[in-house]
């Protein structure tokens, strides 16, 4: 396989070097623990980089919504918004813990959330909002959280598409309750393939995300002239330890091997994310004059992380469908494009709750259209123009 191909083979994702090899090598001579001084010290990096009082690494990004859902208190029957484009943890999560999601149509403008329609779906059931910073695009913010702060809901941001990205100067996942975050191997940074991170600026949803994240264990110490333990007396003056369970919890802790990891990435990050900018740059001058193709818009007070390049294809203006868009660019270049993402409310988990084709019509064409092409910071220009060229001869 040439160099060129293999650029854009390896379609998304982040940029390992030496630092990050390193970093694991240290950790695994220190035999390598779980959730010790690394992850600790990845999360105080982490919230000092988006500027919250607290951060706490988990194991993905699902369980990172998971966990800030349990921290609001949500209870079978309560009601959470959100978008029918996004990947199904954000939805399955609410769901799983008995919730009925509520969808809310994209504007096509940007493929987010349409905050316009978010009020007239909130009911008095309704918990909490999640907003999808889709492909690395902010949603509208001010909107939501205007609207969230007059229903007194919480809005958890799902950010997994979106470290690094902004709205309006602040920083994506600091401006609800929780902001929760992605390390899969696919997104602009990775910790190993796997791994999360939940920031908030609230104490006791700190605590309890904390609790609930770790088996609901509480260390406790007490220094007494007696302490009973197992029927057992112990002297003055000595410190004991031991556990309670404060109720059934969950093990979503991060290793140490991947915090170490997480920590040079997070040094990266705006460089990484600067390097998407000017590969989705590239692209979009490449692909401007094309007919039949919608490029992706970057909102002037917005810093897009780019973590998918979204494509909209008309198939009348531009000669053929995605379905054969995708076969002949893999077939023919040897690069392979992505969908991102099948409307939810056509998935069997959400059929079966009542949702059916038709009610979300930008969803649906959305999903009839839309293709995502390779983008990463490991991409040469060489890649790129390949990828330009290709596309415009795949037509011919």
């Amino acid at each position: 396989m040439s160099k060129i191909k293999y650029d854009l083979e390896i379609k998304f994702g982040t940029s390992y070097g030496k630092e990050e090899e390193d970093a694991v090598l240290k950790v695994l001579r220190n035999n390598a623990p779980t959730s010790g001084d690394e992850c600790i010290r990845f999360e105080k990096d982490f919230a000092e980089y988006n500027g919250t009082k607290y951060a706490r690494v988990v194991t993905n990004g699902s369980s990172a919504l998971f966990l800030s859902l349990i921290a609001i208190d949500l209870k079978p029957g309560d009601h959470v918004i959100t978008t029918p484009i996004t990947w199904m943890a954000t939805a399955s999560a609410p769901a799983s813990l008995g919730a009925h999601v509520d969808f809310v149509d994209i504007e096509l403008e940007t493929y987010n959330i349409d905050s316009t329609q978010i009020e007239a779906a909130i009911t008095e059931k309704t918990k909490a909002v999640i907003p999808v910073h889709l492909y690395g695009q902010a949603c509208e913010m001010d909107t939501i959280m205007a609207i969230a702060n007059k229903h007194k809901i919480h809005v958890i941001e799902d950010t997994a598409h979106a470290t690094g990205g902004e709205y309006k100067g602040k920083k994506l996942g600091t401006f609800g309750t929780a902001g929760c975050f992605s390390f899969h191997e696919q997104k602009n940074i990775s910790t190993l393939g796997e791994g999360g991170m939940i920031i908030t600026d609230d104490e006791k949803i700190f605590e309890k995300i904390s609790l609930y994240r770790s088996q609901c264990t509480r260390v406790h110490g007490v220094s007494t002239k007696y302490c009973k333990l197992d029927e057992g007396k112990f002297p003055i003056g000595k410190k004991f330890w031991w556990q309670d369970f404060d109720d059934f919890g969950y093990n979503f802790r991060m290793t140490d091997i991947q915090a170490a990891v997480g920590i040079e990435q997070l040094k990266k990050i705006d460089a990484l994310n600067q390097k998407r900018m000017e590969n989705a740059a590239y692209i979009s001058d490449g692909l401007k004059d094309v007919p039949g193709l919608t490029l992706p818009i970057q909102r002037p007070y917005n810093k897009h992380a780019y973590h998918l390049y979204p494509v909209m294809i008309d198939a009348k203006e531009f000669g053929m469908n995605k379905e054969d868009f995708i076969y002949d660019m893999l077939h023919k270049f040897g690069i392979k494009i992505g969908f991102h993402y099948i409307p939810l409310h056509y998935s069997t988990a959400f059929k079966n709750r009542g949702f059916k084709k038709g009610q979300f019509p930008n969803a649906e064409k959305l999903g009839d259209q839309l293709v995502t092409l390779p983008i990463n910071p490991r991409q040469t220009e060489e890649a790129l123009a390949y990828l330009v060229e290709s596309i415009k001869a795949v037509r011919s």
